[in-house]
């Protein structure tokens, strides 16, 4: 239920934040837009994964693994090279306020999902639930600085916040990319530690 919820969530997420970025010509905005959209796949891996036999299975896992990491190695190179060319040319974004309410509402709304997540994987046993836990904690961390930038250009003028921010963006998607692929789990940007990795059909004691 906790994925079907956020998978909701996330799909308003991705849709209002392309739209605004593309709007005000935010680069760290349309990082995090897409970056929402990668965090829906993994919302909808976790409910394949947990449905009939492939609760149990090793390979299964791996595959959904896989995807998200490829993702993430795709969405990393393209916000590093968009948010270069605007710092190379000076493109100043516009004040998008569509933005700063949706990154203010993510940065408090999802850190309680992604605990509640976290504490359900670890009592079910299940490394993909809580491993989905943490990336909802590392797009509240990524929100809070998208947001941070969308204010600061906005009060101050600091149009070169966004794309250093976006910078930002691309290199947590590359590292999550590259941990995914080998079949870490996400790490997040607030500091907790990842969730050990349980065998698969293995639950931990109550």
């Amino acid at each position: 239920m906790l994925s079907w919820v956020t998978l909701g969530w996330l799909g308003i997420e991705a849709g209002v934040a392309i739209a605004a970025a593309l709007a005000a010509g935010s680069v760290a905005l349309l990082g995090f837009g897409l970056d929402s959209g990668i965090e829906a796949l993994a919302s909808i891996i976790v409910i394949w994964r947990l449905t009939g036999a492939r609760r149990t299975s090793n390979s299964a896992e791996r595959r959904g693994q896989r995807l998200v990491a490829i993702s993430f190695l795709i969405l990393g190179p393209y916000i590093a090279v968009e948010a270069l060319i605007d710092l190379a040319s000076g493109t100043r974004p516009e004040t998008s306020l569509v933005g700063i309410a949706l990154t203010a509402f993510t940065a408090v709304f999802e850190p309680a999902v992604g605990m509640a997540k976290r504490r359900l994987g670890r009592a079910l046993g299940s490394g993909t639930v809580g491993g989905e836990g943490t990336q909802n904690l590392l797009c509240a961390a990524q929100a809070a600085a998208v947001l941070a930038g969308l204010v600061t250009n906005t009060l101050f003028g600091a149009w070169w916040v966004d794309p250093a921010v976006a910078l930002l963006i691309a290199a947590i998607a590359l590292r999550e990319g590259q941990r995914a692929w080998r079949g870490e789990q996400s790490s997040c940007a607030c500091g907790c530690a990842p969730d050990p990795v349980p065998q698969p059909g293995i639950s931990s004691p109550a």
